[in-house]
């Protein structure tokens, strides 16, 4: 294994990188791999001297201080580590000549050594800086003294004592052979360097061949620098403990397509600070790239790491629906926006909220729910009007340098034709796959005062009021795009949508009501309050019902984009 015996070798662990997660499973899975490689059969004369087990690759970059920083390779590298201690806390009894010369190649591997070889105990080939690992320095006591206490609970510490009960077991059963087994571990494993320019190189390369666990993070990176600026403060410890906390935070509400939920607090944070230096263009640089400007000097700002833990509040409270920070009808606003057709509003919300806060954190409530009713306007239009996200991005980018200016939100150079609007969602097609139809039955479903908040948990799917199979059975509508219009949908809970989803209205009525089955068990109805009225008032829903009803939606949210000064 040249990689640990190379004098050269001076490994780093850098603080950005996870702790150490290998349990006893992966240990005993790369146990037997390299057991089954050595002593094929249980018999080490079926050994070929010339094979060779690939145990993976180590991505490392030398950085500033000529460390081998470790971008992949970290829990595997690790546990070789722990693995050839135990070795040679076990060669260290035994006076045989193989033996001694076991001993002596484990030593190389595990110590610095110098010009003649001879390794130097006091100088491990081997450090660790994780920042939120806190037995890292347990690590580097086995290391160092091969030994593990009682008390000692870190996986590190685990680990080291299953392959010292595998080797005792293997002594035990193997004596005649038991040096083969490190010796060979050492000559005919291999860990494949490689040993990239930049770390930006060496992530890349990760990112490439890493088809097991999780990449590096932006966010990984992110914490190393704010851990240097932290213990230059003497604060790490402190700074820890609060990265953790953010991090159990993200992980609760945020659930992006790509990167960490820690990725996408940055990712909101983001908007604001480009805001903020007047970047309105619509081409969004990649979130690393953006951070690592003028050597991470936004991270090294003593008030970003408290922005970040504001705003990630902010939307925890926002997640949970916090009736002390946010009133009914921002709640109702929110919830409508959790069905907006797309992720934009995420990124404007933050920015208003990053600037309009006062000293408690809050907002002042008419003007956020002023905010939020025209946003909902004016994304839910564009998304039929001019599709794609990427086409929304010119107009919300402008407003949100007009919010950190001190301006209101208008879209004034947005504004749409009321015409052309109208004729837009006469003639979209709102099938069940588009988002935008989610997002207008939900905001439809509010438009009634009535209508109760439910529950964040709650699961609404869509709602054919009049069946598809019952079109599909009995063809009674005369214009077939009347079943997928808006006027023959509406938001239903998932777990009423599942048995209602085939009846024909009067069989709904129930469902829609809630009744008691025949164990005499309770089944609630729908919190959707139109759909109560609607199976309150008619034994049946016709095709001029659907046709009305669309009709009646279209020019309400017409009326409402008029009411926003939306309509040029």
């Amino acid at each position: 294994m040249l990689l640990f015996s190379d004098k050269k070798s001076d490994f780093l662990i850098p603080d950005y990188q996870r702790p150490y997660a290998w349990e006893e499973e992966q240990c005993q899975t790369l146990w037997d791999d390299i057991f089954s490689f050595a002593i094929p059969d249980n018999n080490y004369e079926n050994f070929n001297d010339n094979e060779e087990y690939f145990l993976g690759s180590i991505v490392t970059y030398k950085n500033e201080n000529d460390k081998m920083e470790i971008i992949d390779g970290q829990q595997r590298l690790t546990t070789l580590m722990l693995l050839l201690r135990a070795f040679y806390v076990k060669f260290g009894k035994m006076q045989d000549e193989n033996s001694k010369k076991t001993r002596e190649m484990i030593s190389q591997c595990i110590w610095k050594t110098n010009a003649f070889g001879i390794a130097d105990v006091n100088k491990l080939k081997i450090n660790s800086e994780v920042a939120t690992d806190n037995d890292k320095e347990e690590f580097l006591e086995i290391l160092k003294n091969g030994e593990v206490k009682k008390e000692q609970k870190s996986n590190y510490a685990k680990n080291f004592r299953f392959f010292q009960e595998k080797i005792d077991q293997f002594l035990s059963e193997y004596p005649a052979y038991f040096a083969y087994l490190p010796a060979r571990i050492l000559g005919n494993c291999i860990l494949l360097p490689i040993d990239a320019e930049s770390q930006d190189t060496a992530l890349r390369i990760f990112s490439t061949l890493n088809d097991r666990g999780l990449p590096l993070s932006d966010a990984d990176i992110f914490k190393a620098q704010f851990y240097k600026f932290y213990g230059e403060k003497g604060e790490k410890d402190s700074f820890i403990v609060q990265w953790k906390e953010l991090e159990e935070i993200c992980g609760e509400i945020f659930y992006p397509t790509t990167g960490t939920p820690m990725d996408e607090l940055f990712t909101r944070y983001m908007y604001y600070e480009r805001a903020k230096r007047d970047i309105k263009s619509s081409t969004t640089e990649a979130l690393r790239k953006f951070y690592e400007r003028d050597k991470y000097s936004l991270l090294k700002r003593a008030d970003t790491f408290n922005n970040l833990k504001i705003l990630a509040n902010f939307w925890q409270d926002v997640s949970n629906q916090n009736s002390e920070r946010f009133s009914d009808k921002i709640l109702r606003k929110l919830f409508t926006l959790n069905y907006a057709p797309n992720g934009m509003w995420n990124y404007f919300v933050s920015v208003y909220f990053m600037h309009n806060k006062d000293s408690n954190e809050k907002l002042d409530d008419n003007k956020f729910e002023n905010f939020l009713t025209k946003i909902i306007a004016f994304i839910w239009t564009y998304a039929i009007v001019n599709p794609g996200v990427n086409a929304l991005r010119t107009p919300v980018f402008a407003e949100m340098l007009n919010i950190v200016n001190g301006k209101s939100v208008e879209f004034a150079g947005y504004k749409f034709d009321f015409n052309n609007t109208k004729n837009a969602f006469e003639h979209y097609v709102f099938s069940n796959g588009r988002p935008i139809t989610k997002s207008m039955l939900t905001w439809w479903a509010f438009t009634n005062n009535e209508q109760s908040l439910p529950s964040a948990e709650t699961i609404f799917e869509i709602e054919h009021i009049f069946a598809r199979k019952r079109q599909e059975n009995h063809k009674t509508l005369k214009n077939e795009k009347n079943l997928e219009s808006l006027g023959n949908k509406a938001l239903l809970e998932k777990r009423i949508n599942i048995r209602a989803s085939d009846y024909r209205f009067s069989d709904k009525i129930k469902y829609y009501q809630g009744f008691t089955n025949s164990k005499g068990q309770l089944k609630k109805g729908t919190q959707i309050k139109e759909l109560v009225k609607l199976s309150e008032g008619n034994i049946d829903f016709t095709e001029e019902n659907i046709e009305n009803r669309n009709r009646q939606i279209i020019d309400n949210f017409i009326s409402f984009l008029n009411e926003n000064n939306l309509i040029k």
